[in-house]
């Protein structure tokens, strides 16, 4: 179901719906999904059941209005006194259903003789809301007074039983309303902020309206929240606005994650922060991008991490997400999702399949996705040297469960594999060990939507293993490329379908085969490596922006408020990373490579210590046209 809620679909004194913020578009689109290429069948919900004079005048302009704006219907019917017997053929006949404005009280009576909100249970067709008719979409309806004496009779209700479709409650045309005064008393200042304390009402210009679909709810126009008895503008015209409350851990590490803050603050999120260190450590970037924040003394203290969403929950209402996009609180983000209901990411009983690499093989397996053989170190010392006479030396020993290259060890002869197994006496169980497989290792990156589909791909190439990198106290040279090469997008795409991931932001590796291997492909074939259900780490993020001339932290803020991708691409490059280690002595020094290159750079800056080991402690970002620069710019930087 597409839910429309509105003051007026037309501008003020206007006969069609408007096209000002997307609305008539958003409205046909909602249509052609639910009716194809036929005409859709319309059911007006009167606001004054027995009012037959004004029931017409509104079938009259609204069946105008439709018909103006470029829609055709099969019919339309008026849902009124005279046919409310027939409610329920009615409701299961429509495909689109228009909850005409009157008097709020009146029609919510009338929507409860009918039994509407049953009636809907499971409806797929589009509803729109008009005034009276948003409000009475709600949950819990707020219908302020609105004729002479209701705001000083006592017996007036406030609050009335709506249909359950959302939890917004909306005071309609705001144009002609803001400065409406009734019984002596000002309807804003007087009645609605005295009564906004501890709830939310938003109102905003006719043409302007409110989409929920897919669980998210989004406004467009210009338009107001009131609550704790003032009003905030929060959405201009032809501007988004998400009501949507996303707590984030740990959004000050790394140092660049303040990006995705600042983006859903852009969409009107809430963000809503947890942290183990002081607010005013964290960076100004992110303070102005975070809605509120709690501070824990540890981060991996369950106890402390429930107490903090569950406050958030008591004092902002319904969590939508829960996120950290780093795979170290991976298994937390699901426990806490899980715990709290939030459904919009991964839940506990899918971490295992997502986290630890012994269970990502069943998946790949679905997927039709070669691997490199493994066995679990738990298996024990005499079947790991069974299966090592299978695969030959060398061998890789990785935890089961974790990141990075840390705890890795590249094993080549049994004598080796004899001191692993001593000095992992107290937990080789924990490691799986696999078969080494030479060739390129390179990475597709991407956003996928709530549907599964991809708004965002990326490659990115290692041509020096990470493994190896840490190991060896290398320098670290790695690029992204222009494009994602075809069969590396479909392979990607069909690992994350196979492993049933939406909504995320995910990090894959392969290895891209440098020979033919028998059971595996052929040279140039794609092998999965690993999952990661993140963003990429390190200044990879920034790359991909600097390479598509895009902004990844938006798509994926658009990605969460929106379900799609409203952030474009322009000129695209190479971009490189090349890294210096202190301790070092280098050929050129840091003023040297800003006089070669100081037109490509994009970024220099320090790694943070917690990063360095991977990325070294010095990090130069340059983008270019062309290929062959790549290396000359790894040379210049690392000799």
């Amino acid at each position: 179901m597409t839910l429309f809620l509105t003051g007026s679909p037309t501008r003020y004194g206007e006969d069609h719906f408007t096209e000002d913020n997307g609305f008539l578009a958003e409205v046909k689109a909602a249509l052609a999904e639910v009716t194809g290429k036929a005409l859709p069948r319309v059911l007006l919900i009167s606001a004054a059941p027995d009012d037959k004079g004004f029931t017409s005048s509104v079938k009259r302009g609204m069946s105008l209005c439709i018909h103006r704006s470029g829609i055709r219907t099969e019919k339309i019917v008026m849902l009124e006194r005279s046919n409310a017997a027939q409610a329920a053929e009615l409701v299961k006949w429509a495909d689109w259903i228009v909850m005409c404005g009157g008097h709020t009280p009146t029609q919510n009576r009338f929507i409860h003789e009918i039994g509407l909100k049953e009636l809907l249970q499971g409806y797929r067709g589009v509803i729109m809301g008009c005034s009276a008719g948003s409000m009475n979409c709600a949950g819990r309806v707020y219908s302020h007074p609105e004729l002479a004496g209701e705001s000083v009779d006592p017996n007036y209700r406030r609050w009335l039983t709506g249909l359950g479709l959302t939890d917004i409650n909306l005071v309609p045309h705001y144009d002609q309303v803001r400065y409406v005064i009734l019984d002596g008393r000002r309807l804003f200042e007087d009645i609605i902020f005295p009564e906004s304390w501890g709830h939310k009402f938003y109102t905003f210009r006719d043409g302007g309206f409110v989409k929920v679909k897919n669980g998210r709810s989004e406004l467009r126009g210009e338009a107001w929240e009131i609550s704790q008895g003032g009003m905030r503008h929060i959405c201009n015209e032809n501007q988004s606005y998400s009501f949507m409350n996303l707590i984030f851990i740990s959004p000050h590490f790394p140092q660049t994650y303040w990006h995705f803050c600042a983006g859903l603050k852009a969409n009107g999120v809430n963000v809503l922060a947890i942290a183990d260190t002081e607010y005013w450590n964290l960076p100004q970037e992110l303070r102005n991008s975070i809605s509120d924040y709690y501070k824990v003394n540890s981060l991996e203290n369950y106890d402390e991490m429930y107490r903090a969403v569950a406050w958030y929950a008591h004092k902002w209402g319904k969590i939508d997400w829960i996120e950290s996009n780093n795979e170290y609180w991976l298994e937390q983000d699901a426990r806490l999702r899980t715990d709290f209901n939030v459904t919009t990411g991964i839940q506990s009983d899918r971490v295992a399949a997502i986290r630890n690499k012994s269970e990502m093989k069943k998946y790949y397996a679905l997927g039709g996705i070669p691997t490199a053989r493994q066995i679990k170190g738990s298996e024990g010392e005499a079947k790991v040297k069974a299966f090592v006479k299978k695969t030959g030396y060398p061998v890789i020993a990785k935890p089961d469960s974790g990141m990075g290259a840390s705890g890795t060890f590249k094993i080549h002869s049994n004598e080796e594999l004899d001191a692993w197994f001593r000095d992992h006496a107290n937990n080789y169980g924990f490691f799986v060990i696999e078969e080494f497989i030479t060739g390129l290792l390179v990475s597709y990156d991407a956003i996928f939507n709530a549907d599964g589909e991809p708004i965002f791909e990326n490659n990115t190439i290692f041509p020096t293993p990470i493994m190896e990198i840490v190991h060896a106290n290398l320098d670290t040279c790695y690029w992204t490329n222009k494009t994602v090469p075809a069969k590396l997008a479909a392979i990607g795409r069909r690992t994350v379908k196979a492993f049933g991931i939406k909504s995320r932001f995910v990090h894959l590796e392969f290895f891209q085969l440098d020979r033919d291997r028998e059971g595996l492909g052929k040279k140039g074939d794609y092998v999965g490596l690993e999952v990661n259900m993140r963003p990429p780490g390190g200044y990879t993020p920034d790359m991909m922006n600097f390479a598509h001339s895009t902004d990844v932290f938006q798509i994926w803020a658009d990605m969460v408020a929106f379900n799609q991708r409203r952030k474009g691409e322009g000129e695209q490059y190479y971009c490189a990373y090349a890294s210096r280690r202190d301790g070092k002595a280098y050929k050129h020094s840091h003023q040297d490579i800003w006089d070669r290159y100081g037109s490509a750079i994009c970024m220099a800056e320090r790694v943070p210590d917690a990063l360095s080991d991977d990325l070294g402690n010095m990090a130069y970002l340059a983008r270019f046209q062309d290929k062959k620069d790549i290396d000359l710019f790894f040379k210049f930087v690392t000799e």
